[in-house]
């Protein structure tokens, strides 16, 4: 060894300095191989709202392992690192960090604020990026970018100045979401809607004609959740279609505590079935009653502040915060005489998903993207065969379709001050509008609109303004667009990978990546999601600090499925730390046990033993699954793959058989053993290293190896002269005749130590001559005082007994055989036996599983009922011999 390894894995010893050693050599950066096929990936931006939590771990780990494999394999990769600025969210946390010193954003102003949040920006980017460093991710630092950069400020004004020309932009007066405490506007995907408790006000509206009366009353009953707002009533709606009050249509009422009159019309909005069929209508406070106020040209009064609180339209209740405007409105509706009754509800009411406020229907004007033609044009291009997105899993793909078929225009302008500045002057004199990538020239006579873009409008362009574009003969953008796979949580599909797909078709005419893989969320040990409130969040950090990024990686990765969510447990990170050290202690034990002559290079094929056909072929097969795997995605399909090959064949038999040739005399099996040994275990370190890239560098490092690091070394691949049905079928019995001895053993507490016969019983030419060849092996691990393998034995009276593929197994223990429990034992067998036939003769009676399952997969069904039913007979045959005995 060139380095001494430590009994036990310890990754604070393992771990540290690594990352920087990486960072230095370049071994992250794309190859520049121009023979090599391009392979990129863009990171899913943090917000720089604060540090990274256990999703983006995860995020990051599955893009990790995705590059660093394409890497290994010889792509030119790329992966491109880089920050949101996150608009409202970032704005948000510094007003709150100003608020704890009694200071608001209007003391400062924009450009004092601006300033301020450059160094929030600052200060949590390098958190986020020595938080990066820990896991390990290997990122292209040379081209790091952030949403407010130049180069990305360039490619949103250029999107912006385009749609508008295209007359896909356009600013208007509209209900839109407000958000009172940030004072912005929301599009519907950032309302989060939660059952709240409220209630129905049922308030009489007087006829304006004293004389009139319906059904006996001279007022209607209207009610509404939102007294609040009743100060902009402007009329009251019946349905054309409901003959109870055709004969209202044309009335007029009295808006109570205000006195204005105001018309009863008939619109189809409104819903016949629900509560009395008459609503209220305020075009300047709800979505549904703005349209209808355009179809019946109705005034719209806005009777609320940017800070929800009451303004001078709202009358006497001018000036006072929105809900305590409701309270006394419903004081002197029931003072007045105009409340009719109060009706508890629970009814779902929309938040801001960023300051958590409820969030009002607002009359504003804001810039709105028409959405139809764009939504249509990703849709289009899902139909296409080179150009349609991948989703894995596929379902994801009809979240995207619906959403886009049922899209409304989207509001892009906020009324923030950190974002990108919207680029419409408007002329001081003229009130002309100017839209452009520059201001006017003759700046003095414009203003610019003080609003910025919504933070997804950004963040939708990142794919190809990461590259360079506008600059369509940037070299990355050449290179290395469209980028190959997009890894995400499916919470945000809607608001990210949906908005991403049609701006890149709108123009780049491509799509923005070939694959999008979604992965589900975190959840805790009793599945809820991760949230403050709750207290049960986790800190990766603190899990790396306990139990290495390895470990935590082999355990995001370990329990991934495409779009199913994963549950955190202390457990499963003690058993990923656990497995870790047992790689760490085989590749110490391999390494202890080689030469200065060992290479990781094989000896003759005419040299192999058994052992060394099946673990190459074992190998092999394991090249194969985790390759396919790695392809699908499926990565937790391919550690497991991984794990059963470390811990079972090469741990667990392998290096076991090898020690008998390397503690032997013989000095060319010995070399031949640790070649081999060298070559499987750099093999492997060679497969896992996307998923562990410390510790395999460290023992990688520390053996016989060509190359500076891991990181770049040759990832493996299939050789079909490895596969070798007749070792791994000829291994398997014989590891199941060491099994057989050892459980046997077991049953009469004999120890491995303790003196036995054993006899093997078998027809089958190829088996007795493995058998024989193999004796050391069953010598070493059965322990037998003597040992016969013949096809004419007798079964002794007096023995345990174990049936397995093509012989079997006795054990004369004389008085130590309790007949009776090996009867009962043998039957419990037999059962079992029976229970597996049964389960294949049922699959195999399936017509449409042989008519339909690959060729390979029934005859290997086939096998397993024939290997069932031998075993079966011969363990009636010898339950039949003992039941004699027995008499």
């Amino acid at each position: 060894m060139t380095k001494e390894m430590s009994t036990k894995y310890d990754p604070s010893q393992v771990e540290p300095g690594r990352y920087q050693k990486w960072v230095e050599a370049g071994v992250f950066k794309p190859s520049g191989n121009p023979d090599a096929k391009p392979y990129s990936i863009v990171i899913p931006p943090p917000n720089v709202t604060g540090k990274l939590h256990l999703g983006h771990a995860w995020d990051t780990t599955l893009q990790d392992l995705i590059i660093r494999q394409k890497r290994m394999q010889g792509f030119d990769t790329l992966w491109l690192p880089g920050m949101d600025h996150a608009g409202i969210a970032t704005q948000a946390k510094v007003e709150a960090r100003l608020a704890e010193s009694g200071v608001s954003r209007y003391d400062l102003g924009r450009e004092k604020f601006v300033e301020k949040t450059w160094e929030w920006k600052d200060e949590y980017a390098a958190i986020i990026k020595q938080q990066w460093a820990k896991m390990g991710i290997s990122v292209d630092y040379d081209r790091e970018r952030f949403t407010l950069d130049e180069g990305l400020s360039k490619a949103v004004r250029k999107v912006f100045v385009d749609l508008y020309n295209k007359g896909l932009i356009y600013r208007g007066e509209f209900i839109i979401n407000w958000d009172p405490k940030a004072r912005t506007a929301l599009s519907d995907i950032e309302v989060i809607h939660k059952d709240d408790q409220g209630a129905f006000y049922h308030v009489k509206y007087f006829f304006e004609d004293e004389n009139f009366t319906f059904n006996g009353k001279n007022y209607i009953e209207i009610a509404t959740t939102r007294p609040e707002t009743m100060m902009g009533d402007v009329a009251v709606a019946v349905n054309p279609d409901d003959e109870r009050y055709k004969e209202l249509v044309g009335k007029k009422v009295i808006l109570p505590l205000q006195g204005r009159h105001i018309p009863i019309i008939a619109d189809s909005y409104v819903d016949i079935e629900f509560g009395t069929g008459m609503v209220k209508i305020t075009p300047a406070h709800d979505p549904n009653d703005f349209e209808v106020g355009n179809r019946h040209d109705l005034e719209r009064i806005n009777t609320m502040n940017e800070d929800g609180t009451m303004n001078e339209l709202a009358g006497k209740y001018n000036g006072m915060d929105r809900f305590d405007a409701r309270k006394a409105i419903v004081k002197d509706l029931e003072d007045q005489g105009y409340m009719i009754n109060i009706e508890p509800i629970v009814h779902s009411v929309g938040h801001s998903e960023r300051t958590g406020v409820q969030v009002e229907s607002r009359l504003s004007t804001q810039w709105f993207v028409k959405m139809k033609p764009l939504a249509q044009a990703a849709l289009d291009n899902q139909d296409t065969d080179d150009e349609r997105v991948e989703f894995y899993p596929p379902r994801f793909e009809g979240t995207f379709q619906h959403w886009m078929e049922n899209i409304h225009d989207w509001v892009i302008s906020r009324q923030l001050w950190w974002g990108h500045q919207i680029p419409a002057w408007y002329n001081k004199h003229t009130g002309e509008t100017y839209v452009g990538m520059e201001a006017p020239a003759d700046i003095e006579n414009w203003e610019q609109d003080p609003d910025v873009l919504d933070t997804w409008f950004s963040s939708a362009l990142w794919p190809f303004s990461t590259m360079g574009w506008p600059d369509t003969d940037a070299e990355d953008y050449k290179r290395y667009f469209p980028t190959n796979t997009l890894v995400t949580g499916y919470d945000i599909i809607f608001f990210w990978v949906s908005r991403m797909i049609f701006q890149s078709v709108e123009f780049t005419g491509h799509r923005p990546f070939n694959n999008v893989l979604i992965h589900g969320l975190i959840r805790d040990e009793q599945g809820r999601k991760m949230s403050k409130s709750l207290g049960n969040g986790i800190d990766p950090m603190d899990v790396i600090d306990k139990y290495g990024t390895d470990a935590l990686r082999w355990f995001l990765t370990y329990g991934s499925t495409p779009g199913q969510d994963v549950r955190f447990s202390y457990a499963k990170m003690d058993a990923a730390w656990n497995f870790i050290n047992k790689i760490w202690n085989a590749s110490r034990f391999v390494i202890m046990n080689l030469d200065e002559n060992t290479k990781a290079e094989l000896p003759a094929q005419s040299e192999w033993q058994l052992a060394d056909k099946w673990i190459l072929s074992r190998l092999n097969d394991t090249v194969e699954k985790v390759t396919d795997f790695f392809e699908r995605f499926e990565f937790g399909e391919a550690d497991r793959a991984l794990y059963n090959f470390i811990w079972n064949d090469l741990c667990d038999w392998y290096i076991e058989m090898a020690k008998e040739n390397l503690n032997g005399v013989d000095a060319k099996l010995k070399a031949n053993t640790q070649n081999i040994l060298c070559y499987v275990l750099d093999q492997t370190l060679r497969l896992l290293h996307p998923v562990m890239p410390f510790v395999t560098e460290e023992i990688w490092q520390t053996m016989p190896h060509e190359g500076e690091s891991i990181v770049t070394a040759a990832y493996p691949v299939v050789h079909t002269e490895f596969k070798n049905e007749d070792a791994e079928k000829q291994m398997s019995v014989l590891i199941d005749l060491i099994k057989a001895v050892r459980m046997q053993r077991a049953e009469v507490n004999a120890p491995m130590s303790s003196v036995i016969d054993l006899m093997i019983k078998t027809s089958d030419a190829e088996l007795k001559t493995m058998f024989e060849t193999n004796r050391d092996y069953i010598d070493r691990f059965c322990h037998p005082k003597e040992l016969t393998i013949a096809s004419d034995i007798e079964a002794p009276s007096l023995a345990l007994t174990s049936v397995i593929t093509g012989a079997e197994v006795y054990i004369p223990l004389g008085d130590l055989v309790d007949l009776d429990a090996e009867v009962a034992r043998l039957q419990k067998e037999a059962k079992k036996l029976e229970g597996e036939v049964t389960r294949a003769e049922k699959k195999l009676g399936n017509e449409r599983f042989v008519a339909n399952a690959p060729e390979e997969v029934v005859a290997g069904e086939k096998a397993k009922l024939a290997d069932y039913q031998s075993k079966l007979q011969a363990t009636q045959d010898r339950i039949a011999d003992l039941q004699t005995q027995l008499g």
